[in-house]
């Protein structure tokens, strides 16, 4: 995955419309974008759009409530039956509420005859200070894992910030602090890093200028709250003809040499770190192909 546009749950036009449009996931949203009195609404729609896509080549993946909101039970009864290919988990404090959710997971796994294991958890790692002191904790800490993400916007709100950007729109040091524990605890992991939302939808610029620094820093993926962000992420995170073919070249050097820590392409030397950037280059072009 490339792009994951968040569509709230409650809102059959803007899903119906995210179905159709570019974005290789959906996020469909029983959480932020959804009022205490949508929720059960929101539960009954996602769970119909599941039905009626299963299948469908669109990643379907349901943000439910986090753990501690006292609504997680219910989202998952209300979409589980559904078979959503991965839950969002929101304020993820630690690995331990993976293999929590995991826990949860199975049991509807079970009720609804879906093979074990079959559902992935995304981990949305920093939206509370407490949670930015765990992000070690998410290598090994279950099988389900599939991505870590991080958030900006409840971060800033439990740390009782003005604002977590500078005039010049990038992040403050504390955000930039759980961007970089993103990228780690996911490498950690061995499970792709997935960059957070730009909520400025109109500037387009920006959100370009921060997508492009989310790929050059090892995210794989972006989340967006708008469609006119994701052919700007399906751009930037397909790779180019010239860096696909550079990528080959290097992974065929060191198939024709698999002995060698280090060989030459083009007049320059190439180790083993290089092999295994140009492997994720091509796993990501694999992915913008859809193989």
């Amino acid at each position: 995955m490339r792009s994951l546009l968040f569509v709230p749950g409650d809102d059959p036009r803007k899903i119906t419309k995210g179905l159709a449009g570019e974005a290789d996931a959906l996020l469909l949203d029983l959480e932020d974008s959804v009022s205490l009195a949508r929720k059960p609404e929101a539960r009954r729609i996602v769970a119909e759009h599941l039905a009626a896509n299963a299948g469908a080549a669109k990643t379907l993946i349901v943000r439910v409530n986090a753990l501690d909101t006292g609504l997680t039970d219910d989202d998952l009864d209300g979409v589980m039956a559904g078979a959503p290919v991965a839950i969002l988990l929101p304020k993820c404090r630690s690995g331990a509420d993976v293999a929590h959710l995991a826990a949860k997971l199975a049991v509807r796994e079970a009720e609804h005859a879906l093979p074990d294991g079959s559902t992935q958890i995304i981990a949305l790692a920093t939206e509370t200070a407490g949670a930015l002191f765990n992000m070690g904790s998410y290598a090994g800490c279950n099988h389900r894992l599939t991505g870590v993400t991080w958030g900006a916007e409840d971060l800033a709100a439990d740390l009782g910030a003005e604002d977590n950007r500078l005039e010049s729109g990038t992040y403050t040091d504390p955000y930039r602090l759980a961007r970089a524990l993103t990228l780690f605890a996911a490498a950690a992991a061995g499970v792709p890093a997935i960059d957070t939302v730009y909520p400025n939808f109109r500037d387009l610029e920006g959100f370009r200028a921060e997508t492009e620094a989310g790929r050059r820093d090892g995210f794989t993926a972006k989340m967006a709250i708008h469609p006119g962000q994701v052919p700007i992420i399906n751009a930037v995170f397909t790779p180019s003809a010239e860096a696909v073919a550079h990528a080959e070249a290097v992974v065929a050097a060191f198939a024709g040499n698999p002995e060698a820590g280090v060989v030459a392409i083009d007049g320059a030397m190439v180790d083993r770190p290089h092999l295994r950037q140009a492997e994720r280059i091509l796993a990501r072009a694999a992915v913008a192909k859809g193989i």
